[in-house]
């Protein structure tokens, strides 16, 4: 079984990218509940059905698997539910983890997310000057609720 440990914070400022390229990534969802996500996503050249449980602390069981980009295409098209979300997703290394930093586009444009995901509950990455506020655990930064409530749309 496939589990995902992930913390996420905001980015408060640009520090991060030194000219590290992204990949364009867009995603939408088949199914949102507490118990089940079933994401697709196009990231890059790839297509990607996820199926994420429910999560319990800061972890997850995920199952992730590459299908044909004309699959997740025409899934996005016709099955996904709520909107999709659409970024650029770039790799970060910092001493010894990969932060995972979304710039969202569209309605959602303006939001920076880091995240990073983790051996094990305790492990303890060095958190780089770059971050802000840690988001785990709140629902409206989830990817699936921002589908269907753009950031642009929050009360400031």
């Amino acid at each position: 079984m496939a589990r995902e440990i992930e913390r996420k914070f905001l980015v408060k400022n640009d520090s991060w990218k030194n000219g590290c390229p992204g990949l364009p990534c867009r995603q939408g969802y088949l199914v949102t509940g507490e118990d089940i996500t079933v994401r697709v996503r196009i990231l890059g050249d790839q297509g990607y059905l996820t199926v994420k449980g429910r999560t319990e602390g800061i972890s997850r069981d995920e199952f992730e698997y590459r299908i044909p980009v004309a699959d997740a295409e025409a899934m996005l098209g016709s099955m996904s539910r709520g909107g999709t979300v659409e970024k650029i997703r770039y790799h970060v290394d910092v001493k010894g983890f990969t932060w995972d930093v979304d710039e969202f586009l569209g309605g959602n444009k303006g939001l920076v997310l880091a995240e990073v995901e983790l051996e094990d509950e305790e492990q303890q990455p060095e958190f780089p000057d770059w971050l802000g506020q840690e988001v785990t655990g709140e629902v409206r930064y989830y990817n699936a609720y921002l589908a269907g409530n753009p950031f642009s749309t929050w009360k400031k």
